[in-house]
């Protein structure tokens, strides 16, 4: 059964969307994080790592890359929401190189999260799906599953693909986001420059097929055992 994020309760959500990395907010949420602030109920959107890594550059200039794609995101996600008032929160956690629950980075991204969703009163964090094939969108998840745990009131953890290919029904629910225009996703995703086009030198592409993105979004909640 698929069910409408205009139904209720889901329609009463307040959203946080966890990104791995700058351009999964629109490859994997874009529908939803224009959705949520069309009606009010976006609380904000979060940058796990600093996507230093997906160019071939010395350390010594890590920090340019950094800094495009902070910009990349923030433009992107002003694309996606129609408004500068909210800009991304970044973990900078190193790309590539994910934490584990119990690490000293991963539990203080975790109490930052936590204090996040009681000031923005979030109801619910969407956030890339545990069988995703990329070390950090798994670690974006069990960081996401940890905020669950650990915050003080229901958090509903809602999980989005971008690589991963299937989920399982028997064990997963689906919602699914009301469709955007195309074009509006697109203009989104052309923020990031640095992962579809030699700008910035040799290092990742998004392949071509990846780039022409699906209308709505469909997330999935795990069933209780």
């Amino acid at each position: 059964m698929v069910m409408p994020l205009s139904a209720r309760p889901w329609r009463d959500l307040r959203w946080l969307i966890l990104a791995p990395h700058p351009d999964d907010e629109t490859l994997g949420a874009g529908a939803l994080i224009a959705q949520a602030a069309r009606t009010g109920h976006l609380a904000g959107v979060v940058y796990l790592t600093d996507g230093s890594g997906s160019h071939l550059v010395s350390d010594g200039r890590s920090g340019a890359i950094k800094a495009v794609r902070r910009r990349e995101a923030a433009t992107a996600v002003r694309r996606l929401t129609g408004s500068r008032q909210q800009p991304p929160v970044h973990l900078d956690w190193k790309d590539a190189a994910p934490l584990n629950e119990g690490e000293a980075g991963f539990d203080r991204a975790c109490r930052r999260l936590v204090s996040l969703c009681r000031q923005r009163a979030v109801d619910a964090v969407a956030v890339t799906a545990l069988h995703e094939p990329h070390c950090d969108h798994v670690a974006a998840a069990r960081l996401a599953y940890a905020v669950q745990k650990n915050v003080r009131h229901r958090l509903v953890v809602a999980e989005y693909r971008v690589w991963a290919s299937s989920v399982d029904r028997a064990t997963h629910r689906a919602l699914v986001t009301a469709p955007m225009p195309p074009g509006k996703r697109r203009h989104a995703l052309h923020a990031h420059r640095s992962q579809l086009t030699a700008a910035y030198g040799p290092g990742f592409r998004l392949p071509v097929e990846r780039q022409h993105m699906a209308a709505r979004d469909t997330l999935h909640l795990r069933r209780r055992a």
